[in-house]
């Protein structure tokens, strides 16, 4: 059974910084691209950065330049290190496995607790 267990969210002021950690379990990480996704209240769930096996990142136009998605195969773990944090940024921020099909990646069916994140004043 796929488990994903989100950490490191909190309060922090705008231009803070946070860094996220999610450990995956019942994956063969290594070979999994993982991605980061965040929920806002009355909003629909969004992808913020995409890392796949081999490396490559993509990001969110709003959080390009200010978020960074690492992963540690070791570890099992993906990270996303979020600076110059803003109010926008505020929502709950889950991790998942990107299902590649050939054409494109598809979220896997198990989402985790998420961890909420609020950046304000």
């Amino acid at each position: 059974q796929v488990q994903l267990v989100e950490s490191g969210g909190g309060l922090v002021q705008p231009g803070g910084s946070l860094r996220l950690s999610c450990v995956a379990s019942g994956i063969i990480f290594r070979l999994n691209a993982m991605g980061w996704y965040r929920q806002a209240p009355g909003k629909q769930r969004e992808l913020v950065a995409r890392i796949t096996s081999g490396g490559i990142t993509n990001y969110e136009d709003s959080v390009k330049g200010r978020f960074t998605i690492s992963r540690d195969n070791v570890k099992k773990t993906v990270y996303l290190q979020m600076n110059s944090l803003k109010p926008e940024d505020t929502a709950v921020y889950y991790c998942n496995i990107d299902r590649w099909d050939g054409l494109g990646y598809r979220s896997g069916d198990y989402w985790g607790q998420g961890t909420q994140v609020t950046v304000s004043s």
